[in-house]
C-alpha cells in the first residue's frame, strides 16, 4: 500500500513541474525552462570539453579565456557593468562540454545574453590577458589538482580508461607551453552554431528564444564549421601508483574503476552505484550500504562509489580514501570484496537502490546547476528527456540487469590508481582484480 502511494506521489510530482522543449533561434538550439524563480540563469553549453581539444591544456585555456576582453570592451568593463545588473558570471569545464553562464534578476536577459554571444564571437585573445590573467589561472587550477589526491585519482583514472578523448586531463600540464593563437584557433573552432546550444532557468523556451535570436542574430558564433566529433571511446583500463606529495591537501587514496561503452548499461550502472552506497542517509548514524559497513571499519575512512555517464561511455567505480595508507588498504580490500559480490544481488537490495537513484536524478534537477549540467548536453542533441522518462528507465532495471551490467563490467581489466604511501597500498592482483 505504502509502495503505491509513493509512486503515484512520485508521477504526479513529475507531471507537475515544466519541462524543456528544445527549440532554435539564429541557428542555435535553444531551451528554457520557468518554474516562477526569481532569477533567470542562463548557460550557453559548448561542446568544447577537453575530449575534442587540439591540444594538451587548450580547452582550459579556453574556459579561463571566458569574459576577457572583446569588440564590446575590456574585461573590467564587463565586470562593472555585471555589478551594476547584480549578476553573476562564471565558467565551467568538463570533459565534453564547456559552460559560460549568467545569473541575474528577471528581465535581463537582453543584456546578460548580448554579452555571453560577444564571447563567442569577439573575445580578442590578447597575449598579455594570456601571460596576466590566464596563465597564472591555469597554474593555480593545475598546481590544485596535483595537491589533491582524489582529483588527481580521478584525472588519471579517465587517462588509464579512455587513454585518449575522455582520457584527455581536464587540466593544462606544465610541461606544454601554450599561447594566446593557439587558443583563439580552437576557440574559432569550437564557437561555431553547430557545438553551442543555450540553456535557461528562470525563461520560458519562447522569451529565451527571442532573446537568442536578437543577440545571436549578428555574427555572435561562427556559422562555419562543423560539430565538434572524435573518434568512437575505447575501454583500455591499467593502473597507477603515486607517491602522496608532502604538500597534498588529502588523504591517501585509492580508486577502483570499470568502464562501459554501452550507452543502455547507464541505468543499471546508477542502480549498483547505490547498492554499494557509501554514505549514511541520517547524519551521525552508519549507514547499511557494503561501502557504508566497510568504512565504519576504519577510523576516518570514507568509500564511495561514483558513476560518470559521458556521451558513449561510463566510469563505474569506488573512490577510497582515510587517514594512512594502512587504513586505505584495510579498506579497499573490503571494498574488492564488496564489488565482486555485485554479480550476486538481490531483489530488495535492487528495489532500494532504484528508489535512492530515482531521488539523485530528481534532487539533481532541484537546484540550477544540476538541472543545467543534466539538460545542457541534451538540448545540444536536440531533446531533452523529461523526469517520467529517467524514472521509467531506471524502473526497469531488475536484479538479472543489474548483475548482467556487472558482468560485463568485470570482464574488462579494471582501472585502479593509488596515491600515497606506495610500499603499502595494494596492488591491483593483490585486491583480486
Amino acid at each position: 500500500m505504502f509502495s503505491r502511494q509513493l509512486a503515484t506521489r512520485t508521477a504526479r510530482a513529475a507531471a507537475a513541474r515544466s519541462y524543456a522543449t528544445v527549440s532554435e533561434a539564429s541557428g542555435v538550439k535553444v531551451a528554457g525552462i520557468d518554474n516562477g524563480q526569481p532569477t533567470t540563469t542562463i548557460s550557453v553549453v559548448v561542446k568544447a570539453g577537453s575530449r575534442y581539444e587540439t591540444r594538451p591544456g587548450v580547452a582550459h585555456a579556453l574556459k579561463n579565456f571566458a569574459f576577457k576582453t572583446t569588440k564590446n570592451g575590456s574585461g573590467l568593463k564587463t565586470v562593472r557593468e555585471t555589478e551594476l545588473y547584480g549578476g553573476v558570471l562564471s565558467s565551467a569545464l568538463t570533459r565534453e562540454h564547456l559552460f559560460l553562464n549568467a545569473e541575474f534578476l528577471r528581465g535581463d536577459e537582453d543584456y546578460f545574453l548580448s554579452l555571453l554571444s560577444s564571447v563567442l564571437s569577439s573575445t580578442k585573445f590578447t597575449a598579455h590577458e594570456f601571460a596576466e590573467l590566464v596563465a597564472p589561472t591555469i597554474e593555480g587550477d593545475s598546481l590544485a589538482a596535483l595537491s589533491s589526491p582524489t582529483t588527481l585519482a580521478f584525472d588519471i583514472a579517465h587517462n588509464l580508461a579512455f587513454r585518449r578523448g575522455l582520457g584527455n586531463s581536464l587540466f593544462a600540464s606544465p610541461h606544454v607551453a601554450l599561447t594566446a593563437e593557439q587558443v583563439k584557433e580552437y576557440g574559432a573552432q569550437a564557437y561555431a552554431k553547430s557545438n553551442v546550444a543555450v540553456v535557461g532557468t528562470g525563461i520560458s523556451t519562447e522569451a529565451l528564444e527571442k532573446a537568442v535570436a536578437k543577440a545571436f542574430g549578428g555574427a555572435s558564433a561562427s556559422s562555419a564549421g562543423s560539430s565538434a566529433s572524435g573518434p568512437a571511446t575505447k575501454y583500455y583500463g591499467g593502473e597507477q601508483r603515486l607517491p602522496l606529495d608532502v604538500h597534498a591537501d588529502g588523504k591517501p587514496t585509492m580508486l577502483i574503476a570499470f568502464g562501459s561503452t554501452d550507452a543502455s548499461a547507464t541505468p543499471a550502472l546508477a542502480v549498483l552505484k547505490n547498492i554499494l552506497g557509501g554514505e549514511s542517509d541520517l547524519k551521525w548514524v552508519p549507514g547499511t550500504s557494503p561501502l557504508s559497513l566497510a568504512a565504519e571499519k576504519v577510523p576516518g575512512g570514507s568509500a564511495k562509489a561514483f558513476v560518470l555517464p559521458y556521451s558513449d561511455a561510463s566510469l563505474f567505480g569506488v573512490v577510497v580514501s582515510a587517514p594512512t595508507s594502512e587504513g586505505v588498504k584495510a579498506l579497499a580490500q573490503d571494498v574488492a570484496a564488496a564489488i565482486k559480490g555485485l554479480g550476486q544481488v538481490g531483489e530488495e537490495a535492487v528495489k532500494k537502490a532504484v528508489a535512492k537513484a530515482k531521488f539523485e536524478v530528481a534532487s539533481a534537477v532541484e537546484n540550477k546547476q544540476g538541472l543545467i549540467a543534466l539538460a545542457g548536453p541534451q538540448v545540444l542533441s536536440g531533446s531533452v528527456k523529461s523526469l517520467e522518462e529517467a524514472f521509467g528507465a531506471i524502473e526497469k532495471t531488475s536484479a538479472e540487469s543489474v548483475s548482467k551490467a556487472a558482468e560485463a563490467l568485470f570482464k574488462a581489466k579494471p582501472t585502479v590508481v593509488a596515491v600515497g604511501d606506495l610500499a603499502v597500498l595494494p596492488y591491483a592482483d593483490e585486491l583480486g582484480f
